[in-house]
């Protein structure tokens, strides 16, 4: 694997003689000719078939030119977006004047102590906090991560867990934001941190009940698969820590957790087909793991303790899931009994157990429901939620004997809301609303759900909300978001940025895709592997009906999605140009063949379930027939603003680098094609509570320029 790349500082507009064409130009970015990357031919076949990569060497991370590229980029980009600057400060103003910046979570309640984060006015990192006994009680504030941020442009803390006995913490930190966290451990009594300094790990640790024994997960120095858990002791050197588990399948991911009980230590193993659990007494911790069952192709399952019984959720003869139970001492499968049955058009998604009820997540007809069942006297119902679109979720729930369960729900005009339910008396209680500032009513907003049709005549559901009193006569600008790969449902939830659009004329609009499982584990088969493509006709149809139904027009429709988002507009793009003015493409994942064939990039190994493996030709041919990058072709294509983070462990800065390089060598006209490139940060974009909206200013900008508008 190549080197991280040095960083250099600063960004300006410049000549630069490295084989790449770049013409300077004044500040205000009207006389200036974008970057022409420098063309390399490189041979790439397999096959049978050969294909030509002229960008390919823009994966060499220690080559300056490399990086010269990049700043050349960014430097067009802000030459070009300058005289939008005063209007991205605007949009940033609106945003973080949303922001409560005094504000505190729900607490809740795990052994004696009430848990909480909370920020402080002007600070970009929450304190992590807890109080005992009572809410009344004496603040102890574990971690404080803005005096942690100092000295880093980015910082993820992450993974808190706190020893059986109360008195330590162990967490993660990543400070580079390749999502390689350094595990350490505080003595919460005294305040000062242990010895404890584990790198290259998931950021997350799990107690045994001793109090001293650590499971942890290191990753692969170069594909950063989580591969192997590691048993450590507090006080003893790491490099005397004994790996009790080594995931050799490299299509697996491994992790180490508690379970809710705290009684054991589970290790999970996942790829995008299968998985395996193992599990060990807690108070035990130099035994060995056990199986509970052991992998098959295409079972799924995963797996919570309540008393002398593991539960199970799983996908075993059962398409959209089940729930089982087996006994602790017998896990394996012909032992597992139903609870609760398959059902054709209701996905299982999530389960919570307690005491005297059962909690089930469930999704039909696209939506999330929350069921109770009583243990008892076998009461069955729903929790009414009064809304047509909108997203309801099981929250933290640590304690078993308990008659209330926590639940959050949201939509496209309500904030998100964090109740607690008694499922005994069935009422609820609102904890906390999320607080917009300046005034939001949600009775200014109108959300709505449709339906477009495919191709095929599969209904694809359509989620969109507006301001009240905009003229619904097609002259709209509509921003149109899709995703639609992993199963990854799109749900419709509230978002405070996305408030500035709207306020705009905009409509936002959700294309639930094949590709997720909004409407069950079919809705994901037949938008993976051999089925990909989809995903991408279905948010062309998704289009062609905003259309139809006089939202918009091709002139004002706009697109967006990240990372397998980004590859279902470098898709579309390819595909219907003609539909979309521009489109937002962010941390893409574009160039799908060279990368499904390099096993030494992050995830290529443990996602040939999801693309197929291109080393097989029936997954080659189909892949090289959709990759953005490989199908550019001399065609107009829309407005493009592509971003990047140069640390990206997911999709490697390459990706869209290459593909702006080649639109620029191959498209027609002379619409926007800007790439932009985070030096400091990954695949999730700046860290902080404040400056991650920059970068939504600076898309909202661009939406905006193309449009003429300037306020």
């Amino acid at each position: 694997m190549k080197k991280k790349l040095i960083v250099l500082l600063g960004v300006t507009a410049m000549v630069i003689s490295l084989g790449m064409i770049i013409i300077s130009c004044d500040q205000s970015g009207k006389s200036m000719k974008p970057p022409r990357a420098k063309k390399i031919r490189k041979e790439l076949t397999l096959h049978g078939d050969t294909r030509i990569d002229y960008y390919y060497w823009l994966n060499e991370m220690e080559n300056p030119d490399v990086f010269e590229y990049l700043k050349a980029e960014n430097a067009y980009t802000k030459a070009i977006m300058k005289h939008t600057e005063k209007l991205q400060g605007k949009i940033y103003n609106e945003i973080i004047g949303r922001i409560k910046q005094t504000d505190m979570s729900v607490p809740y309640k795990l052994k004696g102590y009430y848990y909480y984060t909370r920020y402080e006015e002007g600070k970009e990192y929450p304190l992590y906090c807890r109080k005992k006994g009572s809410l009344e009680s004496k603040e102890e504030i574990m971690i404080d991560g803005n005096k942690m941020a100092e000295g880093y442009e980015f910082i993820s803390i992450s993974g808190l867990n706190v020893s059986p006995d109360n008195k330590l913490l162990a967490f993660g930190v990543d400070t580079v934001s390749r999502r390689q966290y350094t595990i350490y451990v505080k003595d919460l009594e005294t305040g000062d941190l242990l010895t404890e300094a584990i790198p290259k790990t998931t950021g997350y640790a799990a107690w045994a009940n001793d109090n001293r024994t650590l499971f942890y997960t290191c990753k692969n120095d170069e594909t950063l698969r989580p591969e192997k858990i590691f048993r450590h002791e507090l006080g003893n050197n790491i490099t005397d820590d004994k790996l009790v588990f080594f995931e050799e399948d490299e299509k697996y991911a491994t992790y180490a957790y508690n379970s809710k009980s705290r009684e054991y230590i589970m290790i999970g193993s996942n790829s995008t087909l299968s998985t395996e659990y193992r599990f060990l007494d807690a108070r035990q911790p130099g035994d060995e793991f056990k199986v509970i069952q052991s992998r098959q192709r295409e079972l799924e399952y995963s797996v919570e303790h309540y008393k002398d019984k593991f539960y199970i959720r799983t996908n075993y003869e059962a398409k959209n899931f089940r729930l089982m139970e087996t006994p602790v001492d017998r896990t394996t499968i012909e032992n597992w009994r139903e609870v609760i049955p398959h059902r054709e058009g209701v996905l299982l998604e999530n389960f919570e157990i307690f005491k005297n009820y059962l909690a089930l997540n469930e999704r039909k007809k696209g939506l999330t429901h929350i069921r109770i069942l009583d243990w008892q006297n076998n009461d069955d119902y729903y929790v009414d939620f009064g809304e047509s679109t909108y997203l309801a979720y099981i929250s933290i729930n640590p304690e078993f004997d308990t008659d209330l369960i926590r639940y959050g729900f949201t939509s496209l005009t309500t904030p998100n809301s964090i109740y607690d339910y008694n499922m005994k008396s069935r009422e609820r209680e609102l904890l906390k609303r999320q607080e917009v500032l300046g005034g939001y009513n949600p009775d200014d907003y109108q959300s709505e759900r449709h339906y477009a049709t495919a191709d095929d005549g599969t209904l694809i559901p359509v989620s969109l909300v507006y301001k009240k009193g905009i003229q619904l006569n097609g002259d709209s600008p509509v921003l149109l978001y899709g995703y639609g790969s992993y199963g990854s449902s799109n749900d419709p939830y509230f978002s405070f940025p996305r408030l500035s659009l709207l306020n705009r004329g905009f409509i936002y609009v959700l294309a639930h895709v094949r590709g997720g499982e909004e409407m069950g584990r079919s809705w994901y088969e037949d938008g993976k592997l051999l089925n990909k493509k989809n995903t991408f006709t279905d948010f062309i149809d998704c289009a062609e009906y905003l259309i139809e139904k006089k939202y918009t027009t091709p002139d004002k429709l706009f697109a967006l999605g990240g990372s397998a988002g980004g590859l279902l507009m470098g898709a579309v793009v390819n595909m219907r140009p003609d539909l979309f003015r521009g489109v937002i493409s962010a941390v893409p994942f574009v160039d799908v063949v060279t990368t499904m064939l390099d096993e030494d990039i992050p995830l290529t190994t443990s996602e040939y379930n999801e693309w197929g493996n291109p080393a097989n030709k029936e997954y080659y041919d189909y892949i090289l027939s959709y990759s953005p990058y490989d199908n550019v072709t001399e065609q107009d294509y829309p407005a493009l603003l592509v971003i990047t983070g140069l640390h990206d462990s997911q999709v490697q800065y390459w990706e869209p680098a290459k593909w702006v390089a080649k639109l620029r060598d191959k498209k027609t006209n002379n619409e926007l094609l800007l790439l932009w490139t985070n030096m400091d940060y990954g695949h999730s974009g700046a860290s902080g509570r404040f400056k991650q909206y920059k970068e939504t200013a600076l898309e909202y900008a661009f939406l905006l320029k193309i449009l003429g508008i300037d306020k």
